[in-house]
């Protein structure tokens, strides 16, 4: 069976989201993610700021992949991570 037989992808455009609201309505997106599904996003510039903030709220948890880099569209993929098993040991 193919490896993404049973994943789902979610594409949003954030073009159409109100720049005051896009991270947090993407940050909410992908907190209820399905293990295996992926989100992918569209937008007009490159949204490395985003990718800090989630880097900075998941860590190595989000998988982040660029689909297409400009200089019209930004494609990113995103992923969430399994967590390491010794990192809900106390």
């Amino acid at each position: 069976m193919p490896k993404n037989a049973h994943t789902s992808e979610r594409v949003i455009n954030v073009r159409d989201i109100d720049p005051q609201h896009r991270h947090t309505i993407i940050l909410q997106l992908l907190d209820h993610l399905a293990r295996d599904a992926s989100l992918q996003l569209i937008a007009d510039h490159d949204p490395k700021p985003l990718r800090f903030q989630l880097e900075e709220k998941h860590g190595s948890r989000c998988q982040w992949t660029y689909l297409e880099e400009g200089p019209d569209v930004w494609r990113v993929q995103l992923r969430q991570g399994s967590i390491p098993e010794d990192a809900n040991r106390v």
